[in-house]
């Protein structure tokens, strides 16, 4: 899969813009990426993480 579809993919999870950490969790090991490349997809993609399991956002 590659990155053009990766980005598909998030955004099509998160249509508001927003996601929940959970949801973003596991739509990363779903999609074969570490957390860490999620998190920056995410960034560059301006999605907010919601509900945060750690209480970071």
């Amino acid at each position: 899969m590659d990155q053009e579809e990766i980005k598909g993919k998030i955004r099509a999870a998160a249509p508001e813009g927003r996601i929940p950490c959970a949801a973003a969790m596991s739509l990363a090991k779903e999609l074969g990426i570490s957390r860490k490349e999620m998190g920056e997809l995410l960034n560059e993609l301006r999605i907010k993480i919601t509900q945060c399991q750690l209480g970071c956002f």
